[in-house]
């Protein structure tokens, strides 16, 4: 069967539905939906949101940001509230095979808890590398050492990975250096890019055959290419898939940050300049709030003028990419997934971390 390659990552305004959204839904450019604390009610009803999506469209990819620490969307009525990346560089450096096997349970947990109420996909792990200088990345870092990094990021993939849920690496090719919040700034990175592989960029290689997902940062590395991350073909064709070889899905951070907008007049250039970079997906976050999803309706609009046009085209690879992170496998129901072995054996794993 021939997949529809359909880029946009777009976000709902409430805790259900409106016929408006299910009408966008069903638009053959948009190919998924990513979720936020404003959707959370309680568990019974994310489990009905996220059948009403599916209900709209069996092939959108339900998403979420959901790392632990400060970054966790759905934090109550039996969701375990998780403890920063950095707690498991943190055991790392006490009891390193303890902080291996944590972080396997880690992952099995917020895999375990996310896809029993219907989410196919978490923007998790981290791997920018804590130089202790970065406004926005902080404690959500597992380790200042690339190899510790890569090490508990694959632990924690191979736990999200048994349950059934898919994830993305981020931020590539790493965040961790430049002092600046792309979300309100467009943050500089003035490091040679030979540094930057040798060190932040280094887990996108040593994991490209897990990786499912990467996401580019919105942080311009001056020396290496005057547009940021997300938006360069440099780094998104020449270094993460040839030179790197990851061959999953990129997925580009929210164009609706002020690192996207100070490079695109708005939010249709800057998924136009994604996407021509070598994105998969572009994420447009925030909007569906505004004037009833309006700049929504106004991304897809770009987009299909853009294709009748032809200055942009649908890729074959990039559908089979997106279609690569749905999820394959039924998760069991909450009530199932408390009895289970494997997940009552992960929370106890995670008391490694008090």
């Amino acid at each position: 069967m021939k997949r529809a390659h359909a880029p946009l990552f777009i976000d709902v305004a409430g805790t259900e539905l409106t016929s408006r959204e299910r009408k966008r839904l069903r638009d053959p450019l948009v190919g998924g939906v990513i979720l936020f604390a404003r959707n959370w009610e309680s568990r019974r009803q994310l489990v009905a949101l996220t059948a009403q999506i599916k209900a709209a469209r069996a092939d959108l990819v339900i998403a979420v940001d959901h790392e632990g620490g400060r970054v966790q969307r759905f934090r109550s009525d039996g969701f375990t509230v998780l403890p920063p990346m950095a707690s498991l560089g943190r055991l790392w450096m006490r009891e390193p095979m303890r902080a291996v096997q944590a972080a396997g349970a880690f992952g099995r947990v917020l895999g375990a808890e996310l896809r029993a109420c219907g989410v196919e996909l978490s923007f998790t792990p981290v791997v920018d590398l804590d130089w202790g200088r970065s406004q926005v990345i902080g404690e959500r870092a597992l380790h200042a050492d690339a190899r510790v990094v890569a090490l508990l990021a694959q632990a924690l993939i191979a736990g999200l990975q048994a349950v059934g849920l898919a994830h993305c690496l981020k931020h590539f090719p790493g965040h961790g250096w430049a002092e600046a919040d792309s979300h309100l700034a467009l943050p500089v990175d003035r490091r040679a890019l030979s540094r930057i592989l040798e060190a932040d960029a280094a887990p996108y290689g040593w994991l490209r055959h897990s990786a499912r997902a990467v996401m580019p940062a919105h942080v311009v590395y001056s020396r290496v290419d005057a547009l940021p991350a997300g938006f360069s073909r440099r780094w998104l064709q020449e270094v993460l898939r040839e030179r790197l070889g990851f061959q999953g899905a990129i997925i580009s951070d929210d164009l609706t940050m002020q690192g996207a907008r100070e490079v695109a007049g708005d939010t249709v250039e800057a998924l136009l300049l994604a996407l021509g970079a070598g994105c998969d997906m572009a994420l447009a976050c925030n909007l569906a709030p505004l004037d009833g999803g309006a700049p929504l309706d106004a991304c897809i609009a770009g987009l299909r003028e853009a294709e009748g046009k032809g200055t942009w085209q649908p890729d074959a690879l990039g559908a089979s990419r997106r279609a690569a992170l749905l999820a394959t496998q039924a998760p069991l129901g909450w009530d199932d997934l408390m009895l289970d072995a494997g997940y009552v054996a992960a929370l106890d794993e995670l008391a490694a971390l008090a």
